[in-house]
C-alpha cells in the first residue's frame, strides 16, 4: 500500500486557528497554500486566473473555519472547497464564452508561460517518461483534468482514494470508474504525445497534422489515437511505457510562486473581520510557502527560476481575456505588496520574445530590441516643505549625469550578443573580453581586437558543412547545441543531440557540452543522460556549458543560488563548466525583473563569485541589448548608453 505523506496542516493547527489562534492562523494558511495551488493549477492547467482561484478557495477556507465541526476532516473538506471553486470558475468561463464569441476564440489561446504541465517538467527536472505523462495532461477534457489534479496528488502520497472521493462527491467504487476511465484517456495522450515527438515522425501521421492549429486538445487526441492504433510505424509507440501510478508516486508537489502570499490572504480576512491585521509570522517571511526559501524547500525546484520560461519567449502577442487581464493586475498588486522595501519592489515586465534561432538566420532575430528592454527609473516629483518665498521663475536642473566608470576587462568576463542600434559600441564599451550570438557568425556585429568571438552550433538544423566550415576559422572554441532540453529552442533528443556530436567533434576545437537550461546536476536529466551517452560512445565533450536565472532578487542568496549550482554540475563531471547565460529574471509566474539597483548589485556580487571560482573559466551575462523603455537584464540601450546593470559590468571585475 503506497504510504500517504501530508503536507498540510495537522489537526492542532486547525484547532488552534478556530479558535482565533493568530499565528496559528497564518500557519494554516500558508501550509494549505502548495496543496491548493497544486489542485487549481493542475485542474485549470495554468489558465491566467490561477491565482485569483486559489485566493478565493484560501478565503473561503478561513471564514468557513467556525463551520467545521471535526479538525480531523480538514484536509478533505478543504479539497472540496478546492474543486467547487475550480467547477465555479470552469461555469463562469463557460458564461462568458457564451456571451462573446470573441472572448471564447482569446480563450482557446493558453497562456503557455503559465501552463502547468510545463511548470511540472521545469521545476520537478521530470525524466523522460514523467515528461510525456506531463504533457500528456495538455490534451485531456475540463472534467478529466479536475480528476487528473486530485489523482496526481493521490499518487504522489499527498492525498487519499477517500478524500479524492469526498472531494469529487462520490462513492469509492465511483470515483476508481471515473480514475479508470480518465487513465485510459491518459494512456492514448501519452502514445499521441510519443508520436508526435518522435524523429522522423510518421509520414502518415503528418499529413493530419499539417492541419492541427497546435493546442493540445481532446478533439485531436482522438485523431491522432485512431491514426496510431491503425498505423503499422507508430502501432508501437506504447511499448516500454511504464505505467502512470508508478511514474508518479513520490513526486512532490509544485512550490508556490512568490507572488500568492498567505499573509495576504489572512490580512484580507481581518479586514473583512473589522480586526487589525497581525504581523505576518514564519510563512511570508521566513521560509514559508510565500517566501524564497520557502518557494526553493517546497518543491525541489532549486532552478524554478526557468519554471514558466517555456513560450514566454515566443515573437507573438498574446491574446488574453478581460478575465485573464485582470489576473495579471492582480499578481502585479500582489507581487508589489510583497515587500515593505519600496526599493525592492519588483518590476513586472512583458514576456520574452524567443531565441528560437540565432543571429543571421532568415527568421526574425532572436534578440530583439523587445527582448531585452531595459528598466528605466522612474521619476516622481517630491515636495518639499512650502518655503514662503516668492520664484520669479522655476528652474529645472537636468539629472545628473551617472558617474564615470573604470571599465574592467578580465578573461572571464563575457556576454550574449544579438544586433541593436550601436551594438558594436556598446561590445567595446562593455569590457567583454569575448562574446558570442547564438550563431556560427558576427556579421552585423564589429568587435574590438581586445574581444574574442566564440561561435556556436545551435540546434540540428544548424548542423551544416557551411556552418561547421565557419566554426573552424573562428578561434579556438565551440559551443554544443542551444537549450536541447526546451521545446521552443533546439528541441533535440538526447539520442538526436549525441548522432550529430561526432561532426561537432571534428571541426576540431575545444567543444563545450549542449547548453541546458536547468537540471544540469540532476542524476537522469538531459545532461546527465547526453555525458553517460558521450562517454559509452568515446565522444570528446571539453567543458560543460549551461544557463542559469535566479528569480530570488536578494543578492547574497541569488549568489549562492548559483555558485551552488555550479558546483554541483562541476563535483558531477568533474570538466571545467562555461556560464553562457544567466542575470536575475524570474520565470516562475510569466516574466518578472528585478529593480535595476537590484539587478546591478547582482552583476557586481556574481562576478566577484565566479571569478573566484577556479574550474568556471569563462561567464557570459544575458545581455548586451537593451531597451532604455522596459525592465530588462540588458546592459545598453544604445552604443553609448549603460543601465545601471552594464555600470556594474563595465566596472567588473576591477
Amino acid at each position: 500500500m503506497r504510504k500517504t505523506h501530508r503536507s498540510g496542516p495537522g489537526a492542532g493547527v486547525v484547532t488552534a486557528a478556530r479558535a482565533g489562534d493568530r499565528r496559528a492562523l497564518d500557519q494554516l494558511v500558508a501550509e494549505c497554500l502548495p496543496l491548493v495551488y497544486n489542485i487549481v493549477g493542475r485542474a485549470l492547467n495554468g489558465h491566467a486566473d490561477v491565482d485569483d482561484v486559489v485566493q478565493e478557495t484560501l478565503l473561503r477556507m478561513v471564514r468557513g473555519l467556525g463551520e467545521l465541526r471535526d479538525p480531523g476532516a480538514f484536509r478533505s473538506w478543504l479539497v472540496a472547497i478546492t474543486i467547487r471553486q475550480v467547477r465555479d470558475h470552469a461555469r463562469l468561463r463557460a458564461t462568458a464564452r457564451d456571451r462573446s464569441a470573441d472572448l471564447a476564440a482569446a480563450e482557446q489561446i493558453p497562456d503557455p508561460g503559465l501552463d502547468f504541465a510545463g511548470l511540472t517538467i521545469l521545476r520537478l527536472g521530470l525524466t523522460e517518461q514523467r515528461r510525456e505523462v506531463a504533457e500528456a495532461t495538455r490534451w485531456l477534457d475540463e472534467d478529466d483534468r479536475e480528476l487528473l489534479s486530485l489523482w496526481w496528488l493521490e499518487e504522489s502520497g499527498e492525498l487519499d482514494r477517500a478524500e479524492l472521493a469526498s472531494a469529487l462527491g462520490l462513492s469509492d467504487r465511483h470515483a476508481a470508474v471515473r480514475v479508470q476511465r480518465m487513465k485510459k484517456q491518459m494512456e492514448a495522450a501519452r502514445v499521441v504525445v510519443r508520436a508526435l515527438n518522435a524523429a522522423p515522425r510518421c509520414a502518415e501521421l503528418q499529413a493530419p497534422a499539417d492541419h492541427w492549429d497546435g493546442v493540445p486538445s481532446p478533439l485531436w487526441r482522438k485523431r491522432f489515437a485512431r491514426h496510431v492504433r491503425g498505423c503499422p510505424v507508430c502501432g508501437g509507440m506504447e511499448e516500454g511505457l511504464f505505467p502512470m501510478d508508478r511514474l508518479l508516486s513520490g513526486l512532490p508537489l509544485l512550490a508556490v510562486p512568490p507572488a500568492l502570499d498567505p499573509a495576504r490572504v489572512v490580512a484580507a480576512v481581518a479586514r473583512e473581520a473589522g480586526t487589525p491585521a497581525a504581523a505576518p509570522s514564519g510563512p511570508g517571511s521566513s521560509g514559508g510557502p510565500g517566501s524564497p526559501a520557502g518557494h526553493r524547500a517546497a518543491g525541489r525546484a532549486r532552478h524554478s527560476h526557468r519554471a514558466a520560461r517555456p513560450a514566454s519567449r515566443v515573437f507573438s502577442t498574446p491574446v488574453v481575456s478581460g478575465a485573464a487581464v485582470a489576473a495579471v493586475v492582480t499578481v502585479a498588486l500582489l507581487a508589489a505588496g510583497l515587500t515593505s522595501n519600496s526599493s525592492d519592489t519588483p518590476q513586472e515586465a512583458a514576456a520574452l520574445p524567443a531565441r528560437s534561432a540565432p543571429v543571421g538566420t532568415p527568421t526574425a532575430s532572436p534578440r530583439a530590441s523587445a527582448h531585452s528592454a531595459s528598466p528605466s527609473p522612474s521619476v516622481s516629483a517630491s515636495k518639499s516643505p512650502a518655503k514662503k518665498k516668492a520664484t520669479p521663475r522655476p528652474t529645472h536642473k537636468a539629472p545628473a549625469a551617472p558617474p564615470a566608470v573604470n571599465i574592467a576587462s578580465t578573461s572571464k568576463k563575457g556576454v550574449g550578443v544579438w544586433t541593436f542600434p550601436g551594438v558594436s559600441k556598446a561590445l567595446a564599451a562593455s569590457g567583454a573580453s569575448w562574446f558570442y550570438t547564438w550563431s556560427t557568425q558576427h556579421s552585423e556585429v564589429t568587435s574590438p581586437a581586445s574581444t574574442g568571438f566564440v561561435p556556436m552550433i545551435w540546434g540540428r538544423d544548424s548542423v551544416t558543412p557551411q556552418n561547421l566550415s565557419q566554426a573552424k576559422s573562428q578561434g579556438p572554441y565551440l559551443l554544443g547545441f542551444n537549450e536541447p532540453d526546451m521545446a521552443e529552442q533546439s528541441n533535440m533528443t538526447v539520442e538526436q543531440a549525441l548522432s550529430l556530436w561526432p561532426q561537432l567533434m571534428d571541426a576540431g576545437k575545444v567543444l563545450g557540452s549542449p547548453a541546458v537550461a536547468y537540471g544540469g546536476d540532476t542524476p537522469g536529466g538531459w545532461l546527465d543522460r547526453f555525458m553517460s551517452g558521450a562517454k559509452a560512445k568515446g565522444y570528446r565533450v571539453d567543458f560543460i556549458t549551461l544557463h542559469w536565472y535566479g528569480g530570488d532578487f536578494r543578492t547574497p542568496e541569488a549568489v549562492g543560488q548559483l555558485t551552488s549550482y555550479l558546483n554541483a554540475v562541476h563535483q558531477r563531471y568533474n570538466k571545467p563548466i562555461w556560464l553562457t547565460e544567466y542575470a536575475l529574471i524570474d520565470f516562475s509566474h510569466g516574466t518578472r525583473f528585478p529593480t535595476p539597483d537590484q539587478q546591478a548589485a547582482f552583476v557586481t556580487a556574481s562576478t566577484k563569485a565566479l571569478e573566484g571560482l577556479p574550474w568556471l573559466q569563462r561567464y557570459a551575462w544575458f545581455g548586451l541589448g537593451a531597451d532604455a523603455a522596459k525592465p530588462s537584464s540588458g546592459l545598453f540601450t544604445d552604443g553609448t548608453t549603460a543601465t545601471a546593470a552594464g555600470r556594474a559590468f563595465q566596472a567588473a571585475h576591477s
